[in-house]
C-alpha cells in the first residue's frame, strides 16, 4: 500500500520589502494625492459624522449640543407638516422629472445622431443651455413664465390658448420647473450622443437587410446598447433631483415655498430650519433622512438594473 502523501498547508508568500526607488515613488503617489484625501476628510467625512452627531441633538449654532435622542426624528414624522409637504414635492419633481429628462436626451441624441452637412451646428444649438446655469437662468425663465407678459403664454395665446399662471398656480408650479430642465438635457444628450457614436453601424446594415425599420432597430439595437449610459444618467439624475434647491429658493419669495408651499422642496425646507430658524440640530436630522431615502433607491436601482441593463 502506497505511503500516504502528506498535504503540506501553503505558505503564504513573503511580503517584498519596498525599495528606496519604489518608497520615493510611493511617497510622490500620496504627495499628488493628498489635495483630494485632505479636502475628502474636511470637507466631506468630518461634516458627514458632525451632521450625524448632530442629527440627535437640539443644537442651534449658538449653543451646545445637548443630546436629545431620536426628538428630532420623531417630531419630523409627527409634528411637522412641512416635512410631509416638502418630501411629497420633492417625490413629485424626481418621478416625473427623471423619466422625462432621460427620455428627452435620449430622443435628442438619437435624432442628432445623423451624418448631414450642419448638423454639428444643431448639436451645439441644443447643447448650449446645457452651459448655462445659476440665478441669471432663473430670473430669465421667471420673465419666459410670467402669465401676462412671458413670451410662453403668448405664444400659446397665437395658437388660442390660454396659458397657466404657471410660478403663481399651485397645480402649475413644479411642471413650470420640469419645463426649465428640459430646457436644459444637452448635457445627457452629448453623453448619449458619445456613446451612439461607438454603437457598430453593422448591427444596423445587419437589421435593414432582415428588414427592420427604424422603430425596430432602436428598440432592438440601439436602447439595449445604450442601456448602461441610460442607468448611469438615471442614477445621477435622480440622486441631483433630490437636491434641488438653488430653483425654489430664487424663483419664489424669500424662499418661501411659492403659492400654497407648492415649490417647498426638502432641501428649501431644510435650509430654512438650519438658517432661518437655527433649528440646526432638526436640519442635519432631515439631512440624515434624505441621504438615507437616497441610498435605499440607488440600492433598489443596483439591484434591477441586471434586468434591464446590457453590458
Amino acid at each position: 500500500m502506497a505511503a500516504e502523501q502528506r498535504i503540506e498547508p501553503k505558505k503564504k508568500p513573503k511580503r517584498q520589502k519596498m525599495n528606496k526607488r519604489q518608497k520615493k515613488e510611493a511617497l510622490w503617489g500620496l504627495l499628488f494625492v493628498s489635495p483630494f484625501i485632505i479636502g475628502f476628510l474636511a470637507f466631506m467625512l468630518l461634516p458627514m459624522a458632525f451632521s450625524f452627531i448632530g442629527s440627535f441633538t437640539n443644537y442651534n449654532i449658538t449653543s451646545r449640543m445637548d443630546f436629545i435622542g431620536f426628538e428630532n426624528f420623531t417630531r419630523m414624522f409627527t409634528n411637522d407638516q412641512l416635512f410631509l409637504t416638502s418630501l411629497y414635492n420633492t417625490v413629485f419633481y424626481v418621478v416625473l422629472n427623471v423619466p422625462l429628462t432621460t427620455a428627452g436626451g435620449v430622443f435628442l441624441a438619437v435624432l442628432l445622431n445623423r451624418k448631414i452637412r450642419g448638423i454639428s451646428i444643431f448639436r451645439t444649438i441644443f447643447y448650449l443651455p446645457a452651459i448655462l446655469s445659476g440665478v441669471a437662468v432663473y430670473v430669465l425663465w421667471m420673465q419666459l413664465l410670467s402669465p401676462s407678459s412671458g413670451l410662453i403664454n403668448t405664444v400659446l395665446s397665437w395658437v388660442g390658448i390660454a396659458g397657466p399662471s404657471w410660478l403663481f398656480d399651485p397645480n402649475w408650479t413644479k411642471p413650470a420647473l420640469i419645463l426649465m430642465r428640459l430646457w436644459s438635457v444637452g448635457g445627457a444628450m452629448l453623453l448619449y450622443l458619445a456613446t451612439l457614436q461607438n454603437v457598430p453601424i453593422q448591427l444596423y446594415e445587419s437589421a435593414e437587410v432582415d428588414g427592420a425599420g427604424p422603430f425596430k432597430k432602436l428598440r432592438h439595437i440601439t436602447l439595449p446598447l445604450i442601456t448602461p449610459i441610460i442607468f448611469y444618467d438615471v442614477i445621477t439624475s435622480t440622486i441631483g433631483a433630490f437636491q434641488i434647491f438653488q430653483e425654489a429658493y430664487v424663483m419664489t419669495e424669500n424662499g418661501t415655498g411659492g403659492p400654497a408651499n407648492s415649490l417647498l422642496f426638502y432641501n428649501l425646507h431644510m435650509w430654512n430650519k438650519a438658517f432661518v430658524a437655527f433649528d440646526m440640530g432638526y436640519a442635519m436630522a432631515m439631512s440624515l433622512v434624505l441621504f438615507a431615502i437616497v441610498i435605499v433607491l440607488t440600492f433598489i436601482n443596483l439591484k434591477l438594473a441586471p434586468r434591464w441593463v446590457h453590458y
